[in-house]
């Protein structure tokens, strides 16, 4: 079978099953698991579906997200294996903005292990992590969201105005060529302001973020400075990194 009529079968199984492991597709298909793997990875590529560790399943539709606990379960391996490097790349001293996100929880949990940061964030569960590791914590007021357990609306945004930070670090619901997207068009909001506040822009994301798409645009790929992922960009959003010359930072997973 060749890889393109293997490719679209897949594509068909998961429409049917929403959610299948490598193991199974190597078995329905009696090929190898590192075949079916690079059938998945040029599927993720694309945009077609979302790799995980040990398999794949469908992308969501582009208008809307799962809960933010439901979401703290999925691709949390390599959350973790993100938010390990992303810390890595700061200094005591620095200054950093960070949005509400359960890739950007995770980084701040990975905080913990420097001193003398200050932080900027309009998530309360981010700014309690902080703050119980020592680190100077200013929290961003505005209408309080129960599920993300955040801050947003013009309040939230008049308030981020009145900061400079060195850094803002932000997740996204969707990264493809045409930039950083997401879901919520208040956060959204609070994304680009953040950005717009800070010197230098590190995006934060797992490998299911790449070639998606979602309702709002955040930032064209040229505003990035850094892309924290845990496996190399490929296809069309790894040529379009390159353009905009990004900085993409492979974060090792185990």
């Amino acid at each position: 079978m060749r890889p393109q009529e293997r490719r679209q079968r897949i594509l068909e199984l998961l429409r049917q099953r929403e959610r299948l492991s490598v193991e199974t597709l190597a078995s329905a298909f009696s090929t190898s698991h590192e075949t079916i793997r690079r059938d998945l990875t040029a599927l993720a590529g694309e945009g077609l579906v979302n790799k995980f560790h040990g398999g794949a399943s469908l992308p969501p539709s582009g208008e809307w997200e799962n809960a933010f606990d439901t979401r703290m379960h999925e691709h949390a391996s390599e959350k973790r294996a993100v938010a390990r490097a992303a810390a890595r790349l700061f200094s005591p001293g620095d200054s950093l903005m960070i949005d509400t996100g359960t890739t950007t929880l995770a980084f701040a949990q990975e905080l913990a292990r420097l001193e003398r940061l200050t932080v900027i964030t309009n998530s309360v569960a981010i700014a309690s992590t902080v703050s119980e590791a020592g680190h100077r914590t200013f929290m961003i007021g505005g209408e309080y969201h129960l599920d993300a357990g955040e801050n947003l609306g013009a309040l939230a945004l008049e308030q981020i105005r009145r900061f400079n930070a060195e850094h803002a670090v932000l997740t996204v619901g969707a990264l493809g060529v045409d930039g950083a997207m997401d879901y919520s068009i208040e956060e959204t909001e609070v994304a680009r302001t953040m950005a717009d506040q800070a010197r230098y822009l590190t995006v934060i994301a797992d490998g299911s973020k790449l070639g998606r798409r979602a309702l709002f645009p955040v930032l064209p790929l040229s505003r990035i400075d850094r892309l924290v992922v845990d496996r190399p960009p490929q296809g069309a959003i790894g040529e379009a990194l390159e353009q905009a010359r990004v900085e993409v930072v492979v974060a090792a997973l185990g």
